[in-house]
């Protein structure tokens, strides 16, 4: 049996996506107690929401995370409500710093994101593989 896929009614699929989050305006707020609870906020939420995190690490100002979804899932709805769930819950626990580093309102990471799927071969192989059916 090959454990590369998933397997739910009657799919076969393995969805799995890089995503990079910037804080608003770049600020270096991801160290420390920050960077651990943004890091524990995002397990909590893939497990929850049947996500699974296979990789994910903080620099200063952004973190990046690699993730595997199901068929149903979008990426920019993941990404949503990673960043409206980590936002919350940052503004709970340390809204008094936060509100010295951003005074106009509650927002932590900026308006865009990075995202990048992949499968387990290149795109190169598929494009042969496609072409060489028929």
């Amino acid at each position: 049996m090959d454990n590369r896929y998933n397997r739910h009614n009657r799919q076969k699929y393995s969805l799995k996506v890089h995503i990079v989050l910037v804080t608003k305006y770049r600020k270096q707020l991801l160290k420390g107690s920050i960077a651990d609870d943004v890091k524990q906020k995002i397990f909590d939420i893939a497990n929850i929401h049947g996500y699974e995190i296979i990789a994910m690490e903080t620099d200063k100002d952004h973190i990046h995370f690699l993730i595997s979804y199901d068929t149903t899932d979008r990426v920019c709805d993941i990404v949503k409500i990673v960043k409206q769930e980590t936002t919350y819950y940052l503004w709970q626990k340390y809204g008094s710093f936060l509100s010295k580093q951003y005074w106009k309102k509650r927002i932590f990471w900026s308006d865009g994101y990075f995202a990048c799927s992949f499968g387990e071969v290149s795109s190169a192989t598929i494009q042969k593989y496609i072409e060489s059916q028929g």
